[in-house]
Order: structure tokens, then C-alpha cells, then sequence
């Protein structure tokens, strides 16, 4: 029998728009407040100036022959032009790929070619390696966010205003970020305005703006939580967002005592800060209002503590990638410690035996299946990754074990994917395994993650040695460096004799975690 957990909360309506119409709705009665600022103040828009920017460069990107079928690639840290670009290349009818700028030139080209690419954004600190990704690409031109050497600048793409170019909000793949999924090496998830659209309507319920509300956007924006949760989201609600290109504790809690931030969008490293840090109690964190956490679980104790000392609301809620990305979150208010909410609107549930294939019911702990308005339309490029991961009748099988309580809210307490997150980034077991097996003292090798307080997960790499050779953690990490980006750096080191595996060869990675 199966067995639907349905919302709590009354289903919202979802306009069939644009999500640059979206975000831009309050443009015409609020054209002067601020929409979003650097941290530092020297870039600021407001409603009117965004909305310009993002329709010249909109004009100077077709004129350029971008537009349906074109993706650009966004590599920057947070700062206000990312908004400019990221929904100037919507209006021109294209697509965006955001890409992590602290990736190597490795990874960038990964993702460029997958995409298929033909413009590159970036900014001075990273354009020596977006020039070296972009070669042997489909890039044809790199553009640089202020000046640098061999790159266009930004300001030269700006033409004439033009107006969205029409698509199919429906069908049309407006961004393309790059998520693992529950296995495997990145895949391009395509999102389309309708599912971006969908989880902004669905989000307002359980977060609520006030007309004054300022919020920090310290989450990367090339991340789909920073770049829905926060700016798209806190744009299409006309709420001022303080763009940080750099998580640092003290600057962030000087903006709050400063700017008079209401609104703190973090991750459970953050929160671990906010409870432990001496440094908090040096500031006036009275404007806070609440606090919200996602990427990863949040511990109860943890969360409870750093409320109590800023004395502040500390809500999480629950998405991934695949779900543009909030299936679950906190109405204002409704908090239980150690859940991640409730199921959004318009949205349903089911709490699946892994085993069995059987639904169960509440109280019951079993994999989390989601399947909504926000569901994604696939992996690009990957229909039988797409296949393994959202079924024939429209449920996405989110690879984490989930318990739903009487009162509705849902707690995350395991997972089956392989996927390790440390500090809220995904680190793909698959990615590292295949690079630390081309070290020539290694024959064999697997990766997981194991649990950490600050962290999350820290990755752990089991190695078999070559006969005769050993090998140490500062080697691998040597050879990972060269390669991937920091946060997937390979933290502990076990050597062992083999790695155990199925008949099938595939890596058994419970067993690992019992050695």
C-alpha cells in the first residue's frame, strides 16, 4: 500500500513566469531600495538599477548570438553583478552553469564542456585558471567582472534593453548547477523557471519577510542554496541582500551589528561558531530575527545552544540540488528540535524500506522520496543517471533515510548515497577514488565519510598499496591538491590489505566504516 505524507500547509499558487519576472516583481514599486550590496558598500543596485543592468546586458549578450540553446558559465565569489549576469543571460533566453570559482582549471573544463558552454564570467582573482579551463572548449570568449588580461571586460557586453526573450517556463533549463546526485562524479541538474518559480512561492509560506528585513548572503551563489534560498528568493521578496564573497565569522557579525542584518542564511559549521565562538559575545546581534540552516543536518544541542546565546529563532530545513532546492522547512515559530521541518506545499512524501521496497508510516525510519513542482527535469546528458534517480511516476529517490513525526516535521538520520558532505559542500566518493588510483604507489582505493562535530563528514580514503610501496596521507593529499578543490581534500588515511566489494565489484562501503 502506499503510504503519502502530505503537507500541513495549504497548497500555494505557482505563476506560470519567468524567474527574472519573478525576482524583478517588486522592481516597479520599489525602484529605489536597495536590492542588493557588496558587504563593503562599494556596489550597491537598487530595484531600478538591477533590473536595468540585467535587460542592457540581456541586449548585449543576443547581439552577441546568445540566446535559446546558449549556456554561460558563472564563476565568481558572491558580489552584486552575479545577479546581473546570472538573470541577464535568462532574459536573453539562455542558460547558466555556475561553476565553483575556487575549482581547479580540471574541474572548470569538466563542467564547460559537459555544459556546453560558450561564454565565461569571472572575476580578476580566478582568471588565469578560467583561461586555462576555457581552452580546448566550447568557450569562445572569456569575460572578466572588472579588468584583466585577456578576457573581455563585463561592461563591454552591455547593449540596448531588450525584453525576455520567450520560452517555455515549463520545459526550458534556465540553470544548470552540478550536483552528484546519490553516486557518481558531478552531473548537470537542469532546473527549469518553473521549478525555480515553484520553490520560491512554496518557500514563502514557511518564511515570511517583513518590508524591512536585510539579509547576509554569505553562501555561494554558484551553490543552489545560496543562489535560490538567498538571492533569488530574498530578491523576488524585496528583501536587501548583503552579498559576502567570503564566509569570516567576524566580518559577518560586524555586518549584523552594523547594517542591521534580520536575516542569517547558514550552514551548520556556521551555527557551530555562533554556539561556541568567544568572539560572538563582542557584538549586537539584537536585529537577528532568525537564523536558517540547511546543506547538512544540524544537531538539536547545537542549534539550541546558539539560540540561546544570540537569542535568536535557529530554524534548518531540508533540499537538495535536485530539488531547486527545498522539499522541507520551519514555519516561523513551529520549530522542533533536531527535524528539518515540514513538507512544503504543493509538495508530497513517502518513507520507503530500502530493503523491501515497502511505504511506511509515521514514526517509521526509511528513504525519503520527494516529488513536487520542484523536482528537477534530469541530469543533462544522463538519462539512465536521471532514470535511477526519479521514477516512472515522478518520485525522486533522495538516497537519505528520514523519520516523519506525528506533528508532521521530518528528521534526516542517515543516508544511503555515497555522497559525503564536509561543511555543507558535496564531496563525491567516485571523483576522489579515481584520481588517488592513478598515483603509482596505489592499487586499489575507496572513500567515505566519517562523522565529525565541525565538518559533518570528513573524507577518509582506505588504500591498498602497491606490493612493496608505501604510502602516506601527506602523498595522497600532495596529489589531490594538484587536482580538486579544497574542501574535497582527502582527510584520513587508512591502509588496509583490500577493499571489500560485491561480487559485482562495487565498493561495500558499510564494511569500511566498521574497520
Amino acid at each position: 500500500m502506499t503510504i503519502i505524507h502530505t503537507s500541513p500547509l495549504p497548497d500555494v499558487e505557482i505563476p506560470t513566469t519567468t524567474i527574472t519576472a519573478h525576482v524583478l516583481r517588486h522592481a516597479a514599486t520599489k525602484p529605489d531600495l536597495v536590492a542588493i550590496r557588496d558587504i563593503s558598500g562599494s556596489t550597491s543596485y537598487t530595484f531600478a538599477e538591477l533590473s536595468k543592468a540585467i535587460h542592457s546586458l540581456a541586449g548585449g549578450l543576443q547581439a552577441r548570438g546568445f540566446g535559446a540553446h546558449s549556456v554561460l558559465g558563472l564563476m565568481a565569489p558572491n558580489l552584486p553583478e552575479y545577479a546581473v549576469v546570472f538573470h541577464g543571460a535568462a532574459v536573453a533566453g539562455g542558460a547558466v552553469t555556475t561553476i565553483n570559482p575556487t575549482y581547479g582549471a580540471d574541474e572548470v573544463r569538466f563542467q564547460l564542456n559537459d555544459a556546453g558552454a560558450t561564454i565565461l564570467v569571472t572575476v580578476p582573482a580566478f582568471l588565469e585558471t578560467a583561461i586555462a579551463a576555457a581552452k580546448g572548449t566550447s568557450v569562445t570568449e572569456v569575460v572578466v567582472i572588472g579588468e584583466g588580461a585577456g578576457a573581455t571586460p563585463l561592461g563591454d557586453l552591455f547593449g540596448d534593453p531588450i525584453e525576455q526573450v520567450p520560452v517555455d517556463v515549463a520545459t526550458h533549463t534556465i540553470v544548470l548547477p552540478y550536483s552528484s546526485g546519490t553516486t557518481g562524479l558531478p552531473k548537470g541538474v537542469m532546473l527549469t523557471h518553473y521549478n525555480l518559480v515553484a520553490n520560491i512561492e512554496q518557500c514563502s509560506v514557511t518564511m515570511q519577510f517583513a518590508a524591512n528585513d536585510v539579509a547576509l548572503a554569505a553562501l555561494p551563489f554558484f551553490h543552489i542554496y545560496g543562489m535560490q534560498v538567498l538571492m533569488n528568493q530574498l530578491l523576488a521578496n524585496a528583501v536587501t541582500a548583503i552579498t559576502m564573497p567570503r564566509f569570516d565569522l567576524v566580518e559577518a557579525l560586524g555586518a549584523v551589528q552594523n547594517l542591521k542584518i534580520t536575516r542569517f542564511f547558514a550552514v551548520p559549521p556556521m551555527i557551530l561558531g555562533l554556539a561556541k565562538s568567544p568572539v560572538v559575545d563582542d557584538f549586537d546581534l539584537s536585529s537577528l530575527t532568525q537564523v536558517f540552516s540547511g546543506a547538512a543536518p544540524l544537531g538539536a544541542d547545537i542549534a539550541a545552544e546558539a539560540a540561546a546565546r544570540i537569542g535568536c529563532e535557529i530554524v534548518q530545513g531540508y533540499g537538495m540540488t535536485e530539488l531547486s532546492p527545498v522539499s522541507h522547512a520551519t514555519p516561523e515559530g513551529q520549530y522542533r528540535p533536531g527535524t528539518s521541518g515540514v513538507t512544503l506545499p504543493n509538495t508530497e512524501c513517502r518513507i520507503v524500506d530500502p530493503e523491501t521496497g515497502q511505504d511506511l508510516g509515521v514514526g517509521e525510519r526509511g528513504e525519503l522520496w520527494v516529488r513536487g513542482p520542484q523536482v528537477m527535469q534530469g541530469y543533462l546528458n544522463n538519462p539512465s543517471a536521471t532514470a535511477e534517480t526519479i521514477d516512472a511516476e515522478g518520485w525522486l529517490h533522495t538516497g537519505d533515510v528520514a523519520i516523519i513525526d506525528e506533528h508532521h516535521h521530518m528528521s534526516i538520520v542517515d543516508r544511503l548515497k555515497e555522497l559525503i558532505k564536509y561543511k555543507g559542500f558535496q564531496v563525491p566518493p567516485a571523483e576522489l577514488e579515481a584520481l588517488i588510483i592513478t598515483h603509482p604507489k596505489v592499487a586499489d582505493v575507496a572513500v567515505i565519510g566519517v562523522p565529525d562535530d565541525e565538518a559533518g563528514e570528513l573524507p577518509k580514503a582506505f588504500v591498498v598499496p602497491r606490493p612493496g610501496e608505501t604510502i602516506t596521507l601527506e602523498e595522497i593529499q600532495a596529489l589531490v591538491k594538484e587536482h580538486l578543490v579544497s574542501y574535497k581534500q582527502v582527510r584520513l588515511l587508512q591502509i588496509v590489505d583490500v577493499i571489500p566489494k560485491s561480487a559485482s565489484g562495487k565498493i561495500l562501503r558499510r564494511e569500511l566504516r566498521t574497520l
